[in-house]
This record gives C-alpha cells, sequence and structure tokens, in this order.
C-alpha cells in the first residue's frame, strides 16, 4: 500500500513538471515532424492542434529533404507567443509574431515574405510584385492551405470554390447556361489565370486574352486570308469566357451581336433578288418592313459560318457568286 500511495504521488508530481515545463525544456523535447518543431509541438500536439501535424503529409513535411522550413521559418521565433503562454494569458496566445491564424495581425506583406524566401526563384510567381493580388494586400495562406496534404486550390475539382470567395461576379456567371465546364471540374481557374502575376491582362498565363484562349481553341488562330480584327485583338470583345445566356459563351446573340459594329444590311439580299424579281422587293416595302427585320430572329452566321477567319473571296470588292438569270 505504501508502495503504490508512493507511485500516485510520484505521478502527480510529474504531470506538474511537466505542465510547467519552460521553453528551454520544450525545446528539448522530442521532434514531432521536423527537425526543430518541439518548440511548437510541445504544446501544439495531437491533443491540442492535429490538423497542424498533417504537415507531415506534405511537401513541406518530408524530413529527408533539406530545404524544407522548420515551424519558426514561417511563422517566427514566436517569442511573444510564448511568453504569453507560460504567463498563463490565453488572450494573448495570438501576438503580432505568432503566425498566420485569422485573428493574428501579422500584415499580408510579412506573411507572404515567409512564403517568397523559398519560392521566390519559381517562374510561376516571378510576377508577384506589382501583380493584382499582391497590390490587393491577398496573403498566400488566403488561398493555400499548408497545414493539409489536400490544398483545395491546387485541385481543378476544388479550386473554383476558392477562387469564387472573393470572385462572386464570376460564380454567377459561370451557373448560367453557356459556360466553360468549370464547376464540373474539367476547367479550373488557372488553366487560364495565374494568381501570381502575369505579364498579360487580367493575370492570362500568356502576353494577352487571344494566345491564351488559343491554347485550347488553336483552330480559330489560323492565319487566314481574311482575319475577322475583333477576334485578333481579344475574344473577350464578342466572348464572356466565364458564362452567359446565349450560346457559344457569346455576350449577345446575334445579329444584335454583330450589329454592335456592322451596320444592319438586310435590305442587301432583296436588292440582289431585285434584279430577277423587283415584285420581292416591292412587296417588302409596302408591307413597311424595313431592311434589319429580314435579320431579326435569325443569325448572321447562317451566312457567315467563320466568324474567325476565312479563306474564301472577300467581301469588300465582292464577286458574283450567285446566277440568278
Amino acid at each position: 500500500m505504501k508502495f503504490l500511495r508512493f507511485a500516485q504521488i510520484a505521478s502527480v508530481w510529474c504531470v506538474l513538471a511537466l505542465g510547467g515545463m519552460s521553453a528551454a525544456q520544450a525545446a528539448d523535447a522530442k521532434d514531432l515532424v521536423l527537425k526543430g518543431d518541439a518548440k511548437c509541438t510541445s504544446c501544439h500536439d495531437e491533443a491540442d492542434a492535429p490538423g497542424m501535424l498533417a504537415i507531415g503529409k506534405t511537401r513541406h513535411g518530408v524530413k529527408a529533404d533539406g530545404r524544407n522550413p522548420t515551424c519558426t521559418s514561417c511563422h517566427g521565433e514566436s517569442d511573444r507567443h510564448i511568453k504569453s503562454a507560460e504567463g498563463g494569458k490565453k488572450d494573448q496566445l495570438v501576438a503580432p509574431d505568432a503566425g498566420f491564424g485569422k485573428k493574428s495581425k501579422t500584415t499580408a506583406e510579412a506573411k507572404n515574405a515567409a512564403c517568397m524566401s523559398c519560392h521566390q526563384g519559381d517562374a510561376k510567381r516571378s510576377h508577384w510584385e506589382g501583380s493584382a493580388h499582391q497590390a490587393k494586400d491577398v496573403a498566400c495562406s488566403s488561398c493555400h492551405k499548408i497545414h493539409t496534404a489536400h490544398d483545395n486550390v491546387r485541385d481543378k475539382k476544388t479550386q473554383p470554390e476558392v477562387c469564387f470567395a472573393c470572385h462572386k461576379e464570376q460564380r454567377a456567371q459561370v451557373n448560367k447556361p453557356s459556360h466553360h465546364p468549370i464547376m464540373e471540374g474539367k476547367v479550373a481557374c488557372s488553366d487560364c489565370h495565374n494568381s501570381h502575376g502575369s505579364v498579360g491582362p487580367k493575370l492570362m498565363k500568356r502576353d494577352s486574352v487571344v494566345e491564351t484562349c488559343y491554347t485550347c481553341h488553336m483552330e480559330k488562330r489560323g492565319p487566314f486570308v481574311h482575319n475577322h480584327e475583333p477576334v485578333s485583338d481579344d475574344c473577350s470583345n464578342c466572348h464572356n469566357p466565364h458564362g452567359t445566356v446565349a450560346e457559344n459563351l457569346l455576350k449577345v446573340r446575334a445579329p444584335m451581336l454583330c450589329h454592335q459594329c456592322h451596320t444592319p444590311h438586310g435590305g442587301f439580299i432583296p436588292q440582289l433578288l431585285g434584279a430577277q424579281t423587283p415584285a420581292l422587293k416591292n412587296s417588302a416595302t409596302q408591307s413597311g418592313k424595313s431592311t434589319t427585320n429580314l435579320t431579326q430572329g435569325r443569325s448572321c452566321m447562317n451566312c457567315h459560318t467563320q466568324v474567325h477567319g476565312t479563306n474564301n473571296p472577300s467581301t469588300v470588292n465582292p464577286t458574283p457568286q450567285f446566277n440568278f438569270r
């Protein structure tokens, strides 16, 4: 009985001793994931924050890779954080130098500096400085999850939801009848955009919108004898790539879309036919129909099938293609 009583007292003493473990003693504790992480994992273990230890299943948690950072490489030495924990001040556990949590007061610039210290040399991130996201104080941790094996933004199926957290207008557009198969998981935002910065407009992966579109729609590239100028300029002159209610991602259905640049010339056909059948032209005029009514409800593409470019004869000085005699 005396031995049992002594064992109970000893166990209580060990618990109290471990509970009062100092930062220096914690530094001598056993590392759980990365070399030197005992300073953090002495408190943030599987009981306190099991999600943090999942970093061992990611590239950042590979011990054999000497390039991998430690906890303090990203989160800083966190001296104020440790001192607050030792003093029992739980309301100060998230100090300005304590990391990346939602309650952290660390600036986006400071957070990104921790990531860019390793990822600066990557070509995909060479244009981060001055990019739209950098200018808006977007932090890497706003999109990426470090302590998890599955980073949603790196998965084509879950990536759109990460982007839609800010780009709500695009969320509505991709749910319209005509859209790229983004929600179906076949196309991702990163197929067209480089969120880390680009020399092209709208964070396009290529130097221009058309060059980015041509990576998939190469049949529209040409070269053609007769190019359609809006196509060579910017595909978004006619299309909204995220989604529309008109077919083929058109901003407005034809012929209204075409009439934004081209003067309606529906009377051209009666003028052609008038050489053989003048009664047709007279009947259209007497009935009060305007020349534009001849294209209403129809599409210019019924005749102009190759709107992106063609090798057919030019319409500037057309050659007779119909023999009405």
